[in-house]
């Protein structure tokens, strides 16, 4: 069936249909990958970190999808019935789950970061390198330094686990009737085929605008509010979060 779905080109259709959602889907929702670079900024996580956390989390937000896609076949649903089906509804109240879960979190963070900012005091050192070369950075001097470090080394190994769980949480809108069509059009094998289609598509554009809007990130003369960049972030997922729920991106 799927050699002849394939002769045929409707199956190429739906993959290059699979392919085309997946980047517009990820294009139109900056959810999908402000947070990142949020992250990154206020985390100081170096590019293979922010690479690998950025690729997880964009394949559980897709795999979070296919399970349902799956679930739906298994029980025998068939394209234009899934949408008043029980698992729709279930579907829906994952994306406010999502939607919600990133605003509460960006605005714990958000705190988080205003306290810390508040409390700290930044300062600026020199180091020599060979060859006479120098520079300076600048770090925080925080009172209660020790509480509010500790808090800090707990939030860098949560971030990522938090930001997993939302984006698995997150919804696919446009899979699963797609992954519906291709299973009762040729079955396992094209259903397999435009799964890892939007797969591909999502995790690489996700990868693309983190990368890009990393870039841009860099250019900004953000030093005079690098004590801020915690609560900024904070703020930046709150806004993705609104985003979702009342905007509907």
């Amino acid at each position: 069936m799927l050699e002849e779905s394939l002769q045929s080109g409707s199956v190429v259709l739906l993959v290059w249909t699979a392919l085309a959602l997946g980047f517009l889907h990820t294009v139109l929702g900056p959810d999908h990958y402000v947070p990142f670079v949020a992250m990154a900024a206020s985390e100081g996580w170096s590019r293979t970190k922010t690479m690998v956390v950025t690729a997880v989390c964009g394949l559980g937000h897709v795999v979070g999808s296919v399970l349902i896609a799956v679930v739906l076949i298994v029980l025998g649903t068939a394209v234009e019935g899934w949408e008043h089906s029980s698992l729709a509804g279930i579907h829906e109240l994952r994306g406010d789950v999502a939607a919600w879960a990133l605003m509460g979190v960006g605005a714990a963070y958000g705190l988080w970061g205003i306290r810390r900012a508040l409390r700290g005091k930044v300062h600026s050192h020199s180091h020599a390198h060979g060859g006479g070369d120098k520079h300076s950075h600048e770090h925080d001097h925080e009172h209660e330094g020790g509480h509010l470090h500790a808090h800090g080394r707990t939030v860098a190994r949560l971030t990522p686990w938090v930001l997993f769980t939302i984006f698995v949480f997150g919804p696919c809108e446009s899979l699963i009737p797609l992954s519906l069509a291709s299973w009762g059009l040729a079955g396992l094998g094209a259903f397999l085929l435009v799964a890892a289609a939007f797969a591909l598509s999502t995790v690489l554009t996700i990868l693309a605008l983190v990368l890009l809007l990393q870039g841009g990130v860099r250019l900004l003369p953000l030093r005079t509010m690098e004590r801020w960049t915690h609560a900024l972030a904070g703020v930046s997922l709150v806004a993705c979060g609104a985003a979702i729920r009342f905007l509907g991106l």
